[in-house]
């Protein structure tokens, strides 16, 4: 991964969202965003506040956290470690 975030932010890959529902295939303009996903990379914290989030782990995040960036064709997100409202697993 070339993207390295600063301070305390964390890099996510957004989970794909969901394509069927019960046999209904749900248009991309009626998906909602995905609220969880895995953080690719991780930055080191601050002074006041240390990097808990690392590589690897499934996070769930708000609705509109975070800046949406594209790199190499994949969707990602930035956000700041108090961005994320918990880790699954």
């Amino acid at each position: 991964m070339n993207i390295k975030p600063l301070a305390d932010r964390v890099l996510i890959l957004p989970a794909p969202a969901e394509e069927k529902i019960g046999g209904i295939i749900i248009p991309d303009t009626a998906k909602e965003k995905p609220l969880r996903g895995k953080v690719v990379a991780a930055g080191n914290g601050t002074k006041d506040e240390e990097m808990i989030l690392k590589e690897g782990d499934t996070v769930l995040y708000g609705k509109y956290a975070g800046t949406e960036l594209e790199f190499e064709g994949e969707k990602y997100l930035i956000m700041r470690q108090s961005d994320v409202l918990a880790v699954l697993g």
